[in-house]
């Protein structure tokens, strides 16, 4: 009894069960429908937008993968000289140097050169006192003058005896003695010329002249110094600067080939560059290299000379060498910014006559500033990309200095003309207001438009903007007569004029009026003057 009792219940209660879980299920059914609705909306709108933007991709400036085409810059591969060259660091160094010592010591009485002064061989730079260096000399002359006196009378002596020595009159000792005495005269004699050389040099030394030519540095003595042999400063300093040398290091790996061209007779130009390799400094040829390489740089040294003539390399100054060691005749050229490197090797971008940029592998060979020589894969004539590059893929659009996106001409002339059409009918409307108020059109004379003959007011009514004329000509009838005759009877007596238009004289038409921006209200010709 028990189990159909329950049986029972529960049939009684279960459709009510249902009854209130239908509405749960029904509301997720239809959560679902709304998620997937909204997927496929979403779905479809991006299926629309692909499919708009690949069709509209060209005329829109887009290429033909769906991309949009690039703005490049190019340049033409051509045929010109490349140089080989081999850079390095140098340093200026002059060929003779000479600090100039005095040979003899005493007071500077004169000095005839100035600081920075360029000076020739020979050139009179200090006079140190020459007086004593005189007396020395006098001196001198005068020993000489005793000495010659002795020895001419010892002489004459020595030709005495040897007469007497003949007739056995005086002793063989007596003449030997006297021909040694000869013989020592002669030698104080020679002495005493020397003594005078001697002498004559030190005066001579007295004036300080210059030992090479070049310019003078600073000057390290002044009037009334006493200077001595033993001075290491000197009296001045010289550097020959015209012409001077440059001193700079090469490879040791690069020493053959500068052998080779040397040994060839070639003569290797050589440039000096300043320290920003902007401005050229000079050009020269090159001299030697060193006997040896430094194996601590693994560099040598090498020497180049230069004219200077207008004293553009200093002394010690540091410069950038470009050695020329040979040149490839018309080789194929293309600014270096073309060339890209990936990890097949270097390559460029080529645009074709349909402005599609191609990727060509390339083979380079010297270069020389901004300017790359191409070996192999390139052709002259050929268009490569130099700005750019990184936005392109193989097979890209380009759209090159100069030329507008597809599309972007029609546009204009469709803008262009909708402005101009616009214009005619704005230029339509004035004209018909203008008819139905009585007047002319824009541009009439003036005896059509029955406009009184003032000039301020003709003026006014002209430069007001098209739109403020259309309001006018447009506004009721029945508007413009109430404004006018309220205008009129607020105006006071005595002061409106006899013009048609009820306007006053010598005042601007805003003010006549009585609206702004210069606007004014014209009276029709059948409406009756008001009485005040």
């Amino acid at each position: 009894m028990n189990d159909v009792n329950r049986t029972t219940d529960d049939a009684s209660v279960r459709p009510d069960v249902l009854d209130s879980e239908r509405p749960g299920r029904r509301s997720r059914v239809a959560s679902l429908l709304v998620v997937i609705l909204c997927l496929g909306a979403l779905g479809g709108l991006g299926w629309y937008l692909s499919h708009r933007n690949a069709t509209r991709g060209p005329a829109g400036g887009f290429g033909a993968r769906g991309r949009p085409s690039a703005t490049v810059a190019f340049a033409v591969a051509a045929r010109a000289d490349i140089p080989i060259r081999v850079e390095a660091l140098g340093t200026v160094t002059p060929i003779a140097m000479a600090t100039v010592r005095p040979q003899v010591s005493g007071v500077v009485q004169e000095i005839y050169y100035q600081e920075g002064q360029t000076v020739q061989r020979g050139q009179s730079l200090v006079q140190i006192d020459p007086r004593p260096f005189q007396l020395a000399l006098d001196q001198a002359s005068a020993q000489l003058a005793r000495d010659e006196a002795q020895l001419d009378n010892a002489r004459v002596i020595l030709e005495r005896n040897q007469t007497l020595l003949a007739q056995d009159s005086i002793a063989k000792q007596d003449v030997d003695t006297q021909e040694a005495a000869v013989k020592q005269l002669i030698g104080t004699v020679a002495a005493d010329r020397a003594a005078i050389g001697t002498a004559r040099l030190n005066i001579a030394y007295s004036k300080v002249v210059a030992p090479i030519g070049g310019r003078i540095g600073l000057r390290p003595v002044d009037l009334g110094n006493y200077v001595s042999t033993g001075d290491t400063t000197g009296v001045a300093t010289i550097t020959q600067v015209k012409p001077i040398d440059v001193v700079f290091t090469l490879p040791a790996d690069g020493v053959s080939s500068v052998e080779k061209r040397v040994t060839a007779g070639a003569q290797l130009p050589t440039t000096v560059l300043d320290r920003t390799r902007t401005t050229q400094l000079g050009m020269g040829r090159f001299l030697t290299l060193d006997n040896q390489i430094d194996s601590q740089t693994g560099t040598v040294r090498a020497k180049a000379r230069f004219d200077n003539a207008d004293g553009a390399l200093f002394p010690n100054q540091f410069v950038n060498v470009q050695l020329q060691l040979d040149t490839v005749k018309q080789a194929l050229v293309v600014p270096a910014a073309s060339i890209r490197h990936g990890p097949q090797g270097d390559f460029v971008f080529v645009i074709d006559a349909e402005n599609t940029a191609h990727v060509r592998t390339v083979k380079v060979g010297p270069s020389v500033d901004d300017r790359t020589s191409v070996t192999s894969g390139l052709q002259e004539g050929e268009r490569v990309v130099t700005e750019g590059g990184d936005r392109l893929t193989d097979g890209s659009v380009v759209r090159l200095p100069g030329q507008m996106p597809a599309g972007a001409g029609q546009r204009a002339q469709g803008a262009q003309g909708g402005g101009q059409s616009g214009q005619g009918q704005g230029r339509r409307h004035r004209q018909n207001g203008a008819q139905e108020n009585g007047q002319a059109p824009s541009g009439a004379p003036e005896s059509q438009q029955g406009n009184p003959p003032s000039g301020p007011r003709e003026g006014q009514q002209n430069n007001q903007p098209s739109g403020a004329r259309g309001q006018q000509n447009n506004q009721p009838s029945g508007a413009r007569e109430g404004q006018q005759n309220s205008q009129q009877s607020a105006t006071p007596a005595g002061q409106q004029s006899s013009s048609p238009g009820g306007l006053q004289q010598g005042q601007p038409t805003s003010q006549q009026n009585g609206t702004p921006n210069g606007k004014r209200h014209a009276r029709r010709p059948d409406a009756a003057p008001s009485t005040g």
